[in-house]
């Protein structure tokens, strides 16, 4: 069990490295625009919405590690008060919540991603970029995140992982 969760975890940093590499990029692509457009008076074409959809990209193949690593936004007053036993509990009922909430969002992400494809949506801009490519991480990151959050869940439940909810980390995640 700990070594499926430790896979787990390992996707979820791959893709927090990925998600700082497209993060990367989008400032390298918004650099060489300004040069393009104030320095050589040159118009763009892509760069725009290649800096938008990398950042939303980004954002959502990014999630999972934001989950691994507690960087999310949560209300910690309570359960640091709590003995170990609720603290444990309050923080699987929030994880299931969680996780429902992320599998509405994947599954209108596929409906969303395979529209795209079998309709052959394309942008409404010079680039035509096909929808689809902007559609995937949506549907793919917040999969992950499910994927991440039954980690988390399992984690706790069989004291894989002891929830530090105000630390701001999982203890023994590692």
């Amino acid at each position: 069990m700990s070594s499926l969760l430790n896979a787990i975890d390992a996707v979820s940093k791959f893709f927090g490295i990925m998600a700082a590499l497209l993060v990367t990029s989008a400032i390298f692509v918004v650099c060489q625009m300004v040069v393009l457009r104030y320095f050589l008076n040159e118009s763009t074409v892509w760069q725009t919405e290649y800096v938008t959809y990398v950042i939303v990209a980004a954002t959502f193949l990014g999630a999972p590690y934001v989950l691994l690593v507690k960087g999310h936004v949560n209300v910690d007053l309570l359960p640091h008060y709590l003995a170990p036993g609720p603290k444990k509990a309050m923080a699987i009922i929030a994880s299931l919540i969680a996780l429902l909430f992320c599998a509405g969002l994947a599954w209108q992400g596929y409906l969303l991603l395979m529209d795209a494809i079998e309709g052959g949506w394309v942008t409404d801009t010079v680039w035509e970029l096909p929808l689809w490519i902007a559609y995937l991480p949506m549907a793919f990151g917040m999969a992950l995140l499910c994927v991440q959050y039954v980690a988390e869940i399992i984690g706790i439940a069989f004291d894989l992982k002891t929830p530090d909810i105000a630390a701001g980390h999982i203890v023994g995640g590692d």
